[in-house]
């Protein structure tokens, strides 16, 4: 019979017992955070920094800004209450891509191309690297190529000459973000203890709150100048932090261990763990864990897309992933939709955005709270549906200014609040060897959702009863979703499919509310 190693155990008798799962290891050597832990999971987060900032731009960059008719000669008649489609950009409150190319007069759907681009770009990038982190990169190497990808081809789209060029680099663009946010979840949560799990990603989404709130503030400093050095301004610094990624962070322990690459994971877990733990050696350390699940795996190499197989091939993951997107969807409409709808209403653009970004504080805080105490399909299903409530009113009460304005600030932070747990939620329902490909697939649907919310509002034609109503709607149907999922509060994590399913069918059987 194999012991079972308790906390009191010395550093120095590991090598002599077995641990019998990878999560005893994980709890003995970092299940207590250290400073090499909080310093990398922050690096990590502030990758949602430069997400949102790409993610939002289009707010500012492709707005249709007010007139300014002080500049008006023979030559330029301007008239606010007369189609001005040929007026240049001197004639308005600031510079953007609408005025830029002279897309007052153009379609909906023309001036609405570069942010649909923008969400296409992420839900492709979805699919055709979400297995190749799982596979063969890792959790490190991906969040490094995909925001040197975001912020160059940002930073190369501030050279656009036109609206086609503009719109491809903005799809480029989306194809580096998709892969963003959940790779900073899984690889933080991958870097803790069971009892971190949970939080340590509400780190990411303070850092996306920062970032949505500064985008304001740039745009505002920066709406005498050209779009293009918004552009710049928010590009560049990614690029640099790249640099600090690459340097200081290690790769996910977890994965490291799914991949059988032992000598790795065993160096990596001692560098972050506590000072206690070090005075084991790596190949004690190999030898004190239980490899037996992994090496029973086949020995076969993985293909490239050998994560996303195996996750389509096992019922119950595949049940899991339909109804986790489907909800992911609804909040993804919504999440976009409430910020993308600002300029529908009767106040000030830049005092909208402020707002709705400063309330994604107080949402993470509700979250962190919220996490702890609550089940996760309790908790998404009052709160959508609360959120729900608040968008369908600011869809009915029209051009009420404050008062719209409060209960859309109601409906975003709740909506908030909602795509965060869900993204915690999702994050527990797969298993390490697919968890980076369920998260992309799921981030996908959240792209798609803000993808389809500019169709929405492009066909609306910025009509603020459509684009609420559609995302209060949508957002009330992820509570109703979430219901045919199994609850993952405090459970622990499984690394393989088949532990996934050994667990799942006890569950079934035997209503373990520990699960």
């Amino acid at each position: 019979m194999v012991p079972t190693l308790t906390e009191s155990l010395a550093p120095s008798q590991t090598a002599e017992y077995r641990f019998p799962t990878l999560d005893d290891a994980i709890e003995h050597y970092i299940g207590e955070v250290t400073w090499r832990q909080i310093l990398q999971i922050t690096i990590l987060s502030l990758a949602w920094f430069f997400d949102a900032q790409q993610t939002f731009i289009g707010i500012f960059s492709d707005a249709q800004p007010k007139l300014i008719c002080s500049n008006s000669t023979d030559q330029f008649p301007c008239n606010p209450s007369v189609a001005n489609c040929t007026l240049p950009p001197d004639f308005f409150a600031y510079s953007s891509t609408i005025t830029q190319w002279s897309l007052q007069c153009s379609d909906p759907i023309i001036t609405a191309l570069p942010s649909t681009a923008f969400f296409a770009g992420a839900m492709t990038g979805g699919l055709l690297l979400s297995p190749v982190s799982d596979s063969l990169l890792g959790r490190k190497k991906m969040l490094l190529l995909c925001c040197l990808l975001m912020s160059v081809a940002g930073a190369i789209s501030a050279a656009s000459i036109n609206i086609c060029i503009y719109s491809f680099l903005r799809f480029i663009s989306g194809v580096g973000r998709s892969m963003i946010g959940g790779s900073v979840l899984v690889h933080s949560a991958e870097l803790v203890g069971k009892k971190w799990r949970p939080k340590v990603g509400i780190l990411g989404f303070v850092f996306f709150s920062l970032g949505f709130l500064l985008l304001p503030l740039i745009a505002f400093l920066l709406r005498q100048n050209s779009w293009r050095l918004l552009y710049v301004s928010t590009c560049v610094p990614c690029i640099l932090y790249c640099l600090i990624l690459q340097l200081f962070v290690d790769e996910s322990p977890r994965w490291l261990f799914v991949k059988k690459r032992k000598t790795e994971f065993a160096e990596t877990l001692l560098r972050i763990s506590s000072s206690g733990r070090k005075t084991t050696s790596a190949a004690d350390l190999i030898n004190s864990i239980n490899w037996d699940s992994v090496e029973e795996q086949s020995e076969e190499p993985m293909s490239l897309y050998s994560s996303g197989k195996l996750l389509l091939q096992d019922t119950s993951l595949r049940k899991r992933l339909l109804l986790i997107c489907a909800a992911c969807f609804s909040v993804g409409l919504a999440y976009f939709g409430f910020p993308f709808s600002l300029g529908t209403l009767s106040l000030n653009l830049y005092l909208g955005v402020v707002i709705n970004a400063l309330v994604e504080i107080p949402a993470s805080l509700i979250t962190f709270i919220t996490v702890g105490k609550v089940d996760r399909r309790i908790s998404i299903f009052g709160f959508s549906t609360l959120s729900g409530i608040f968008g369908v009113l600011t869809a009915v009460v029209r051009n009420k200014g404050w008062l719209q304005m409060g209960l859309e600030i109601v409906a975003f932070t709740t909506a908030v609040t909602v795509f965060d747990l869900i993204l915690i939620y999702a994050l527990e329902l797969f298993p390490t060897c697919v968890r980076n490909s369920g998260m992309t697939v799921v981030r996908l649907a959240v792209n798609l959702g803000g993808a389809v919310f500019q169709v929405v509002r492009a066909i609306g034609n910025g009509d603020a009863t459509v684009s609420f109503g559609v995302t209060g709607v949508s957002i009330f149907s992820c509570g109703l979703l979430v219901y045919w999922l199994p609850e993952t509060r405090d459970r622990r994590w499984s690394d393989l499919i088949e532990d996934e399913d050994v667990r799942y069918k006890r569950v079934q059987s035997t209503v373990d509310m520990d699960y």
